[in-house]
This record gives structure tokens, C-alpha cells and sequence, in this order.
């Protein structure tokens, strides 16, 4: 049974006293493909250093977090263009829209994400987007960017099932993870009304553990329960879970 673990930050400063241990966990669990999404410039130099480490498992995106777009946003996303027209990777992302920590830089934010989305179409890529108290302002970025080379996952989906459908609509999978598991988390209410095909699995470690770990810090071996949480809401077997969804991360990713 091969998972894939579509967002994971590996390279996090939440791992840096036990990342091999916490590596060999996940990869025992069967997780053997990991999705890494960049945050800002600061975090290149440790991402490269974990696909150095891991080569086979490890497949790096390219791209400036919602939250880390401040004033200095246009001399980050030199170094996206930079890094994308130099190096491989597999997608543009996370990038987005967040207005749960600060509303200030929403209009740059919007323009960040535009211009990240036409990146990724220049370089035939897929995007994975961060959206936080903002569906309204992701949507209207995506109703202008929309088209059959816009392509991607709407990572950590938390909203309704019309927002879901609006996401599909955009070619976008959905990106389930911990949340699916939470009590209050409303998204496994409907869930199973959702085709499999539209749908990947994903940690975004060391944030948003599931049940049972909820609180304490994420790791890509805890992909497990959210396996297990989507074997029950669509009643069928895990391995078939992890089937399809790696393949549907495949289609996205190109690998």
C-alpha cells in the first residue's frame, strides 16, 4: 500500500531534534511520497537539504505563503521566478489567500496569488492553494485565472459542499486531511458526495494532527487516521483509499 502525502512541511523547525526517526515512522506506515510546499525564501536552503536526504520520497513546490506576503512580497516573488526557471518542481505553492491572522496586505496578497498562478502556467505546473477565512477572495483570483491550464489542490479544504463543487469547478482536487477526523470538523458530513477521483490526502505537519492526536504536533505518519476516517465515510477499504489517491496525486503532479 503505497500513501502519498500530498502537503507536508518536513522541513520545519518542528523536527529538527528527531526529522530521521520521524521520516523512518512514516515511511514504515507506508508513506512513501511527500509533497513539500514552500513558505518563503528563509525556508529554501532546509527544503533542499531534505530532498538531499531523501531523494526518491521527496518532491518540492515552489512558491510564497499567503501569511509571509509583506512588504518586501515583489523581491520574494523575484526568488520564486528565480527558483522556478532553475530547478525542478513539482508544483507553485502554497499559495493563496489568509485573512485569519491579518487582513492589512489583502490586496497584495490577491496580487501574489495572480501572479503565482501565471507562473505556474508558464511552467505547466499544478498550484496548491492556502485558503483561510478567504474563500470569497481565492475564487475571485480563481474566476480570473480560470482555464484548462489552471490546474492544482485546494489544500486543507474546510468548506462547504458548494465550495467544494466551486473548487472542482476550478480543476482543483481537495486536499483532506486532520480536519476530516475532528468532531467539529463538518467536512466528513458530506464528504462521501464528493466522487474519490476529486480527492487527496495530505498532513500539513507538523500542523492540524488528527484525532487522536489533535493539539499535539503533526507528523506524515499520522496520514494513517485520515486514511482510516475516509475508508469509513466512503465504506471502502483503505488500501483502496490510498490507491486512488495517490494516483489522483499523480494526475496532479506529473509523478
Amino acid at each position: 500500500m503505497t500513501i502519498t502525502d500530498t502537503h507536508t512541511h518536513l522541513y520545519s523547525e518542528a523536527f529538527d531534534e528527531d526529522r530521521s526517526e520521524m521520516m523512518q515512522r512514516a515511511l514504515d506506515a507506508g508513506v512513501e511520497r511527500f509533497f513539500i510546499p514552500a513558505i518563503d525564501s528563509t525556508y529554501i536552503q532546509s527544503m533542499l537539504d531534505l530532498e538531499s536526504d531523501y531523494p526518491d520520497n521527496i518532491f518540492l513546490m515552489m512558491g510564497l505563503h499567503p501569511t509571509h506576503v509583506k512588504e518586501n512580497y515583489k523581491e520574494e516573488l523575484a526568488h520564486v521566478a528565480e527558483w522556478l526557471a532553475k530547478k525542478k518542481f513539482y508544483a507553485v505553492g502554497e499559495i493563496g489567500v489568509d485573512l485569519y491572522w491579518d487582513k492589512t496586505f489583502l490586496k497584495e496578497q490577491q496580487e501574489a496569488f495572480a501572479y503565482q498562478i501565471q507562473l505556474a502556467k508558464k511552467h505547466r505546473l499544478p498550484i496548491v492553494i492556502h485558503c483561510r477565512d478567504a474563500f470569497d477572495e481565492v475564487f475571485e483570483v480563481l474566476e480570473q485565472e480560470k482555464g484548462e491550464n489552471l490546474f492544482g489542490i485546494f489544500h486543507c479544504f474546510t468548506g462547504t459542499l458548494e465550495q467544494a463543487h466551486q473548487a472542482m469547478s476550478y480543476n482543483m482536487k481537495l486536499g483532506i486531511g486532520g480536519v476530516a477526523t475532528f468532531k467539529n470538523g463538518k467536512i466528513d458530513k458530506f464528504l462521501n458526495q464528493i466522487d474519490l477521483k476529486h480527492i487527496v490526502l495530505e498532513t500539513d505537519a507538523p500542523y492540524l494532527a488528527p484525532t487522536p492526536y489533535r493539539g499535539k504536533r503533526n507528523e506524515s505518519s499520522y496520514i494513517i487516521k485520515v486514511l482510516e476516517k475516509l475508508s469509513s465515510i466512503y465504506n471502502v477499504p483503505e488500501e483502496e483509499i490510498a490507491a486512488i489517491t495517490t494516483e489522483n496525486s499523480k494526475e496532479i503532479f506529473g509523478i
